[in-house]
């Protein structure tokens, strides 16, 4: 999706851009040599190895971005509002997080039941895992993995903790196929479990609602937001804040009823009502973003 992304952004020389999810840096590169000579990117991500990598990465272009480590979700906290022509948002957990078993991200590896995208929170899926009670994780596999089976799951959990605390991913796995065989099926018992857990560890769907606000703050009217989404929870999240603030009014209550309603000037438009997703080419090289979705605005 980075060729789509950087087109709909359409990085001119001289602009500002904004990557609020700059994990590898392969999209702020991109955004970087589009805007040269002169055109300025500012960066943040919660992984401080991403920060890092992204700095190296980016040392060619060195004193024309600045990168720092946080949640996106503060944007408008350190880029002064109305300054950007442009911002990226790319949402979920990055490959290298997942391809590291010490982070703990995935179910395929054995590693302690971390999920931190920022380690220097101290909150764990460990942490949730053994110590949120039945109702609570069934409501974390229900809400944020659309697990059916979650009541059932989340009783076994805590039946299974009380011997034994669940310290690794491969514990955790392992009882969630038990419970739920495979048979034969080529999607893994423990994807929703593991996904919704990832979630609520890292309160990804509260920074994604702040985060949207923020970039429609720092964004110049004209400025266009991309967002690269990963399963329905954050598309419905990012088509949702669309709808609202693309309306030319806003609801007194939490029921749109038309006699209460109030004019208003709309605040962004879409780009293109419907999503783009990846091709078959991109999909068949990188099985990873067969799920992604582009939504594109433009800030009025």
């Amino acid at each position: 999706m980075a060729a789509e992304a950087l087109d709909a952004l359409n990085p001119r020389p001289g602009g500002r851009y904004a990557d609020g999810t700059i994990g590898g840096a392969g999209h702020a590169e991109k955004i970087l040599a589009a805007s040269s000579p002169t055109g300025w990117l500012s960066g943040c991500d919660r992984d401080g190895a991403a920060v890092e990598a992204a700095r190296a990465r980016l040392a060619e272009f060195d004193g024309r971005f600045e990168i720092r480590r946080g949640n996106f979700a503060e944007l408008a906290g350190w880029i002064p509002a109305g300054s950007c022509d442009g911002v990226l948002l790319d949402l979920g957990v990055s490959s290298p997080q997942l391809d590291s078993p010490a982070r703990g991200f995935s179910f395929q590896q054995e590693g302690p039941l971390d999920m931190r995208m920022d380690t220097r929170q101290s909150l764990t899926a460990a942490d949730l895992v053994n110590g949120a009670s039945a109702g609570e994780l069934a409501g974390i596999f229900w809400e944020f993995g659309g697990e059916r089976d979650s009541r059932r799951l989340a009783q076994a959990i805590v039946h299974d903790r009380q011997r034994r605390k669940f310290e690794t991913t491969g514990q955790l796995a392992d009882l969630l196929e038990r419970l739920m065989p495979r048979h034969g099926k080529k999607t893994h018992p423990a994807t929703k479990v593991f996904q919704a857990l990832r979630i609520a560890v890292n309160d990804e769907m509260g920074s994604l609602k702040a985060g949207l606000a923020a970039a429609l703050e720092i964004l110049k009217p004209g400025g266009r937001l991309a967002v690269i989404t990963f399963h329905s929870l954050e598309d419905r999240a990012v088509k949702n804040f669309g709808r609202a603030r693309a309306r030319d009014y806003v609801s007194a209550g939490a029921v749109d009823v038309p006699e209460l309603r109030a004019p208003r000037a709309p605040e962004l438009k879409w780009v293109a009502r419907k999503a783009v997703k990846p091709a078959e080419a991109e999909r068949m090289e990188n099985p990873r973003c067969r799920s992604a979705q582009l939504r594109v605005f433009e800030k009025l």
